[in-house]
């Protein structure tokens, strides 16, 4: 059974007349008989009592229009939501986010998001780097905002930013003092070997990019506090407890009224790599694609700001 074919009966149920069925069709009236004939053959009942003038339908015809005419509405309204999604006046996106990069990317992001494609609805999931790297390859997000390097096989990424990973010290800290005659001077990791740190907690990527550049300069840091909020972090480095790495955007937000000062890192400077992950062999949806434009042209206009 094929659609036309519930289409052309349609048709010859409201002309009942295979004649001025055949034309309204665009078809020949004998093309139009066989495929009916083919039909009936195929239900196995007979849908129309023909006669020399009319055509009526049978019981069965009847009760095989209201089914057909369902199903040809159904799909008329799938054609409509197919084009209204392909060019993006209506959908749905699940975005899952760290924490920490979501609180100070995403209500610039979405906004913008919003404005350019209102009718695509938008579920954020915020977790860990790790839970999230699991949900994703599982199909729970479409595509999730993360930092490399990515440790689950199964995920495949396009890169959107390198983002500048600052140094955050106490407003009378040393370096901050130094800082003040030299503006332009930047701080080597080697420097701050012996300084208390206050990192993020296990299951944050934040927390291994920051241990990591610092046994790449030669030292494990000693940590004196840990917790799970940036914020947290920055307040405690504020009041005088320690020093902590901080990504650059997350540093330009100042969100807080304790703040600790900002320093640029040398030698080189060290970045983290953010990243759209999705899982792999998954075809990106056209929503996602224009999330994945409008967050890299955010991104770009707040490098530049």
């Amino acid at each position: 059974m094929e659609l036309r074919q519930l289409q052309y009966a349609l048709m010859i149920a409201a002309e009942r007349n295979f004649s001025r069925a055949a034309e309204k069709l665009h078809i020949a009236q004998p093309s139009l008989s066989q495929q009916l004939s083919k039909l009936e053959k195929e239900l196995g009942v007979l849908l129309f009592q023909r006669n020399t003038s009319t055509v009526e339908l049978t019981h069965a015809g009847r009760e095989f229009m209201k089914r057909a005419q369902r199903i040809v509405d159904e799909m008329d309204i799938l054609c409509v939501e197919m084009e209204d999604i392909s060019q993006l006046r209506k959908g749905r996106i699940t975005v899952g986010s760290m924490p920490i990069t979501g609180s100070h990317l995403l209500p610039h992001v979405l906004p913008a998001f919003r404005a350019g494609y209102p009718g695509i609805d938008v579920t954020l999931l915020e977790d860990t780097s790790h839970n999230l790297e699991r949900l994703t390859a599982n199909g729970k997000t479409d595509i999730s905002l993360l930092s490399l390097p990515l440790t689950e096989p199964t995920l495949d990424y396009e890169p959107i930013a390198d983002e500048p990973i600052d140094l955050a010290v106490p407003p009378g800290h040393r370096l901050a003092l130094r800082s003040g005659s030299y503006p332009l001077a930047g701080v080597d990791m080697k420097e701050l070997e012996h300084e208390p740190f206050i990192i993020l907690k296990q299951g944050q990527g934040f927390r291994k990019t920051v241990l990591d550049l610092c046994r790449q300069a030669g030292y494990e840091p000693q940590v004196v506090f840990e917790s799970s909020n940036m914020e947290t972090l920055q307040s405690l480095v504020a009041a005088g407890m320690g020093v902590t790495l901080v990504p650059r955007f997350v540093a330009r937000s100042k969100r807080s009224e304790l703040l600790p000062v900002y320093l640029p890192l040398t030698d080189p400077v060290p970045y983290r790599t953010l990243v759209i992950a999705y899982r792999k062999g998954r075809s990106l949806s056209k929503a996602a694609e224009a999330f994945i434009d409008t967050l890299r042209g955010t991104m770009t206009g707040l490098s530049r700001s």
